[in-house]
């Protein structure tokens, strides 16, 4: 398929934005969708293809956002759906797609469905929830972990059974094997498709369904492994990631070929996600992406690391294309998890080109492009039920999900005039967009320069990967498109590497790291790269 013809997504780069943190215009601590709109013409100035917005719908906010009480209406604390609109049509204005997620593995304990479920065992929707009874000895039906700390199972006075929950106990875990539930959840993609967005991220969609017969996870060693709660000492062969999954998928494919070229990814957590990754992404039938783990919780970043990941995705694109993200809104920032050096701006220059050079979607979050720090939120400022719940030994999300610095001397940085919601890294105004912008050489122009190298690639946006062997610490990828071939050489280690003499470095330099390679004497100083094109 020529370059041309391709859809848009393949090869398109995301930003993710984090409403909540992104910009506060009403005043209230909290980052909304007309932040969002105003912003719009900054995110068109990195040169990404689309944004994928974080969860905007009608919550408790318990998980913040991912406890949907109306799939079909906005929270207030975001605006009104009149604001997603506006944002969507100006968006399109700027050339940009609009990706949204969808959380269809469970919803809010306060959602309409729920609510009639709890009433009986025999109303209408009464099977609409994964509901079991107790064993003989009043204990849970089964040894299922909550992913967020205890048993999987509350139990629920009303109807004398339990209800599952593979997270929160406010977030019941719809039961998805229901074709009726299918319909439901398909209605409200339909409202969102309707009203113009481009695709959608499937949240957690590996654990839509359960183990029919609710059998037992078996234990998994914890020898070598961190652990920081129950769920991690189980193999999760039975609550999620189930063969069904993909049946109901291809329902969903089949509805967004009603709206023509539209992009779905599938977030795939799990411990061996690629089995998943590739049934859910298989042939043209299913989802367009899967949506890898592979860096985001990975604690560094080696060349061994990159070649294992990317390895799994060198065939055609018929087996799906894959995603991918160094941050988010889960994940530690990654230029704090993968570097304890004096110069993270380089090092952020560094992981920016990487990812823009992987196969597939590369994903920015929100505040790479500037090369965002890791915050320490301390145990009174916590906001994330999972970081209280395990503290100190907590997957880090409030760290990642602290305010967008705008401007070093406005009050908050200019995320808002009032206490943000989270409090902002006590580094990050001098990280600020305003500051970024009067340097040329930021990582946010770095970026912006390397977005446009990206777009104007086939190589890099389509291209066919391959690695060329060379010693531990060195990586080098060799992307290929029709007429296009270029070179990508990374040192992600401390040390000077050396280049091989079996390395082609014929081309043109068409990026490079501040401290440049010595391309003529094979050697690529520490956390350095160099992109040739011939």
């Amino acid at each position: 398929m020529s370059q041309s013809k391709q859809p848009w997504w393949r090869g398109a780069v995301l930003y993710q934005v984090y409403p909540r943190s992104y910009l506060d215009t009403n005043g209230d601590g909290v980052g909304d969708l007309q932040g969002i709109t105003q912003k719009l013409d900054y995110i068109a100035s990195l040169g990404v293809d689309g944004i994928w917005i974080s969860p905007f719908f009608a919550s408790p906010m318990k998980d913040f956002g991912y406890d949907v009480s109306d799939y079909c209406a906005v929270d207030p604390i975001f605006g009104t759906l009149e604001d997603f609109d506006q944002l969507l049509d100006r968006a399109h204005g700027y050339g940009l797609k609009v990706v949204i997620d969808q959380v269809y593995a469970h919803t809010s304990d306060e959602h309409a469905w729920f609510t009639e479920s709890r009433q009986s065992r025999d109303n209408p929707k009464a099977d609409w929830y994964v509901w079991q009874d107790p064993n003989p000895d009043g204990t849970p039906p089964n040894n299922w972990q909550a992913v967020f700390g205890g048993a999987a199972w509350t139990w629920d006075a009303r109807r004398q059974q339990y209800f599952m929950h593979n997270f929160l106990p406010e977030q019941p875990q719809l039961n998805v094997h229901n074709p009726e539930v299918q319909d439901a959840l398909l209605a409200t993609a339909r409202f969102w498709l309707d009203r113009g967005v481009d695709g959608f991220r499937l949240d957690a969609i590996n654990f839509a369904m359960h183990d029919r017969n609710f059998r037992d996870n078996p234990p998994w060693d914890p020898a070598g492994r961190k652990i920081t709660r129950p769920f991690d000492l189980q193999r999760r062969l039975y609550n999620q990631s189930q063969p069904e999954v993909p049946e109901f998928l291809e329902r969903v494919r089949k509805l967004m070929d009603e709206y023509g070229d539209r992009y779905t990814v599938a977030e795939v957590a799990s411990d061996d996600p690629l089995p998943a990754m590739r049934a859910y992404t298989r042939g043209d039938d299913r989802l367009t992406a899967a949506y890898s783990f592979d860096f985001l919780y990975a604690q560094t970043l080696t060349a061994n690391r990159v070649r294992r990941s990317q390895g799994n995705w060198l065939g055609s694109a018929e087996e799906g294309c894959p995603s991918w993200e160094f941050s988010n809104h889960d994940a530690p920032r990654c230029v704090s998890r993968w570097y304890d050096g004096p110069d993270r701006i380089s090092f952020a220059k560094l992981t920016n080109a990487l990812l823009l050079c992987l196969r597939g979607n590369p994903i920015l979050y929100q505040g790479e492009e500037l090369g965002l720090t890791q915050v320490e939120v301390p145990f009174e400022a916590l906001q994330d039920p999972e970081a209280i719940a395990n503290w100190p030994r907590t997957l880090g999300r409030d760290g990642a999900r602290t305010p967008m610095p705008w401007d070093k001397n406005a009050p908050h940085a200019g995320f808002s005039p009032v206490k943000p919601w989270l409090p902002l890294g006590p580094d990050h105004p001098d990280l600020s967009v305003g500051v970024q912008e009067e340097d040329p050489d930021s990582v946010l122009n770095f970026t912006r320069k390397f977005l446009a190298i990206r777009r104007a690639s086939p190589a890099l946006q389509c291209g066919d990967l391959e690695f060329v062997d060379v010693p531990d610490g060195l990586l080098v990828m060799v992307r290929t498109c029709e007429e296009e071939m270029l070179t990508c050489l990374f040192n992600l280690g401390a040390e000077p590497a050396r280049i091989p003499e079996h390395v082609n470095l014929r081309g043109t330099v068409i990026s490079q790291s501040a401290r440049p390679a010595d391309i003529e004497g094979r050697t690529l100083p520490p956390y350095t790269f160099a992109i040739l094109k011939r």
